[in-house]
This record gives C-alpha cells, sequence and structure tokens, in this order.
C-alpha cells in the first residue's frame, strides 16, 4: 500500500471515527434535540455524493470512510425521529 493510500484511509478513519462520540451520546441520553436536522441532512447529501465520487475516481479510502460515514449520520437522523424531537428542539408530548 502506497503512502498516499495510507494517508488517505488515516484522514477518513479519523473523520469518520470523529462522529461515534455524537452517535454514542445521542443513543445514551436519547436526545437529539441540540442536532439540526436540516444540517444532517445536507451532510448526508455530501457524503453519497462524496462516495460517489470516490466510486468514479476508484478510491478506495473516500468510499469506505464516507460509506460507514453515512451509516452513522443514518443512525443519528434514526434517533432524532425515534425520539420524537422536531426541528425546533422540542420533545415532542405523547399523547395520554
Amino acid at each position: 500500500m502506497d503512502t498516499i493510500t495510507v494517508i488517505g484511509f488515516l484522514a477518513g478513519g479519523l473523520t469518520t471515527a470523529s462522529f461515534l462520540p455524537q452517535v454514542v451520546k445521542t443513543a445514551r441520553s436519547r436526545s437529539a434535540r441540540d442536532l439540526s436536522g436540516s444540517m444532517l441532512l445536507v451532510f448526508l447529501a455530501g457524503l453519497c455524493l462524496w462516495t460517489a465520487y470516490g466510486l468514479q475516481v476508484g478510491s478506495v479510502p473516500i468510499i469506505a470512510a464516507n460509506v460507514i460515514t453515512i451509516g452513522l449520520v443514518a443512525a443519528i437522523l434514526g434517533m432524532k425521529v425515534r425520539f420524537g424531537e422536531g426541528e425546533c428542539g422540542c420533545p415532542v408530548e405523547e399523547e395520554p
């Protein structure tokens, strides 16, 4: 493996790993109210485009990092929906 590929894997691994604490915190606190749904959706779209780019240029580090990060962002979006918090950050009260 050449140096450029190693750098790509390290960069992708670190940026992907940076999302793990947020996923864990969101799951433990059962709250995603402080996370912007709009930001997550735009970020997800960017990740999808980076993945498409990586596929076009044949860059395994770009593809791997973005596919894994797509899963992490999708998990946070899923928790945001599941925990019932709207974009305003206000918990949605359940009917009795």
